[in-house]
C-alpha cells in the first residue's frame, strides 16, 4: 500500500473527525494536515495534533473571516509561535464569495505573510477567483521559502506563476472533476519536487464520491487521478508528495523538531 500525506484538511469540521483519523490511517495516509481558519479552528486543529502523533496543525486566517483580523490577531500570532505548529494559513483572497472586502483580505495576507517569514513557517495560500491580487501580494512582500498554493485551481499559466515564485502547488479533488481540464493541465506540468495533494476535507470529494463528505482517507483517489495526469506511476506520486510534504510542514527556527 502507497504512503500518502494528506497536505490541507479541515478535520475538526467532519461529522467524525476520530473515525476519518483511523479511516485514513486504513486507506494508507501517514500524515493529514489540520488546516486552522480562525482562531478557534486553529486551537481545534492543534488539540487533535496533540491527540495524534500522525496530525499536524497550521494556523490562520481564511479570507472569509479576513475581517477578524483586528480582534484575533494577538491570539492567532501567540498561537503560531507554538513549537508543534507547522504552518501559517490558510490565508489569501477569495473573490469568489466576498465574505470579507478586498482591502480587508489582503491585509490579513499581508499580516500573515509577515508572520511565516518571521516564525519560518510554510505559508498556505488560498486563492479563489483573485489569482493577479495574490500575485501582486506575494511579489510585493516576498514570499516565505515555504509557501503552498492550496487547493490549486487554476490553469498552467497560473501554474507556471506560482512555480516561479517557488511554491509548491497542492491538487485536490477538482483534479478528478470532468470539468477541470485547466487543473489537470496544470498538474501535468508540475515538477515532480513541487508536487502535494491534499482532500481539503470535508469539501471537494473526488469522483466517485463526490457529493458526499470528503475525508483524508480519499487522498489516494486524488494521487491516482494526478497519476494519470502526469504519466507517473502511483507509487512515485506517493513518494514525492509525502518527500515534499514532510519537507515544507515543520516548525520553524522557532519551533522543535518535527
Amino acid at each position: 500500500m502507497n504512503a500518502w500525506v494528506d497536505s490541507h484538511c479541515h478535520l475538526y469540521s467532519l461529522t467524525d473527525p476520530e473515525g476519518a483519523i483511523g479511516r485514513a490511517r486504513e486507506a494508507g495516509v501517514a500524515e493529514m494536515v489540520c488546516v486552522g481558519t480562525d482562531v478557534e479552528t486553529s486551537r481545534q486543529a492543534i488539540e487533535l495534533a496533540a491527540r495524534h502523533p500522525d496530525v499536524c496543525a497550521t494556523v490562520g486566517l481564511h479570507p472569509h473571516d479576513a475581517s477578524k483580523l483586528a480582534a484575533e490577531w494577538e491570539p492567532l500570532e501567540a498561537l503560531a509561535e507554538r513549537d508543534d505548529v507547522v504552518g501559517v494559513g490558510e490565508t489569501g483572497f477569495d473573490f469568489h464569495y466576498l465574505h470579507s472586502p478586498a482591502d480587508e483580505q489582503e491585509a490579513a495576507f499581508r499580516a500573515q505573510i509577515q508572520l511565516a517569514k518571521r516564525l519560518d513557517r510554510a505559508l498556505v495560500v488560498h486563492s479563489r477567483d483573485g489569482w493577479e491580487a495574490t500575485f501582486s501580494v506575494l511579489a510585493d512582500e516576498g514570499p516565505p521559502p515555504r509557501t503552498v498554493m492550496h487547493c490549486f485551481t487554476g490553469g498552467p499559466t497560473e501554474a507556471r506563476r506560482a512555480l516561479d515564485l517557488g511554491a509548491l502547488l497542492s491538487y485536490s479533488g477538482i483534479v478528478t472533476f470532468p470539468g477541470a481540464d485547466d487543473v489537470r493541465a496544470a498538474a501535468g506540468i508540475t515538477p515532480l519536487d513541487r508536487l502535494l495533494v491534499e482532500t481539503d476535507a470535508p469539501y471537494l470529494a473526488p469522483v466517485p464520491r463526490r457529493g458526499r463528505e470528503n475525508e483524508p482517507g480519499l487522498v489516494p483517489l486524488v494521487g491516482a487521478a494526478v497519476a494519470v495526469v502526469t504519466g507517473r506511476p502511483e507509487t512515485e506520486i506517493a513518494a514525492c508528495t509525502t518527500e515534499n510534504a514532510e519537507a515544507w510542514f515543520q516548525p520553524g527556527e522557532t519551533g522543535g523538531s518535527a
